[in-house]
């Protein structure tokens, strides 16, 4: 199966699979998505949902965080791990949106990835899943997944993140980059697969089949 002809079975069935694709983070708005994505970084979605309402519960808009002192964010969100960064992010985040945005979240790429602790995958969910722009956020399930799949030489995300759009038409990015974190998550895991065990790793890369005739 050529490389194309993988990303056209992909679509299809991840699309069987997956019909619909419920924003793992919980949130109520661009801001307080903004914060629960910074807060993912090297900490799993379930923590952070469990940590977010506490800190939404003190302040969920940018006018109300810059008012609560850092070392009660930080103490709030030790759980998800590199809490002394994620806590003067979050505060500085806060203040400059109400500063130069007034108290709004911008929609473009250059305005989010300008933000501290915002980097380039967090932008592209929150213009994603906020404000519907095509993008192609990569985790680290999608990277895994795409180098296992063989779309990319995956070096590193960047190039996956290249790759896998020029690869799928533009209109699927959004579902499509969840779709494959739901099921690198729930079948096609780092240790629980080995690119030839689970349902589309097989459907992908089917064994060779041997000619009895061949068979001395």
């Amino acid at each position: 199966m050529l490389k194309k002809q993988r990303a056209e079975h992909l679509l299809e069935r991840l699309e069987q699979l997956y019909p619909e694709t419920p924003i793992p983070l919980d949130h109520t708005s661009p801001y307080t998505l903004l914060i629960a994505v910074l807060l993912s970084a090297q900490c799993t979605d379930i923590r952070v949902n469990l940590v977010t309402p506490a800190l939404f519960a003190l302040a969920d808009t940018p006018e109300g965080m810059m008012k609560i002192p850092v070392e009660d964010i930080r103490a709030i969100i030790r759980p998800c791990g590199l809490s002394p960064t994620k806590a003067a992010a979050i505060s500085n985040l806060s203040k400059i949106l109400v500063d130069k945005h007034g108290g709004q979240v911008p929609q473009s790429f250059e305005d989010l990835e300008e933000l501290p602790g915002v980097g380039h995958k967090t932008a592209s969910v929150v213009m994603a899943q906020s404000f519907g722009v095509p993008a192609f956020p990569v985790d680290t399930h999608i990277h895994r997944l795409a180098k296992r799949w063989k779309l990319t030489p995956g070096k590193n995300v960047t190039q996956t993140e290249r790759d896998l759009k020029k690869l799928f038409p533009r209109k699927s990015w959004n579902k499509l980059h969840l779709q494959i974190i739901f099921y690198g998550r729930e079948y096609c895991t780092a240790r629980g697969c080995d690119g030839k065990s689970c349902l589309l790793c097989q459907e992908l890369f089917p064994p060779k089949q041997i000619n009895p005739a061949s068979v001395k």
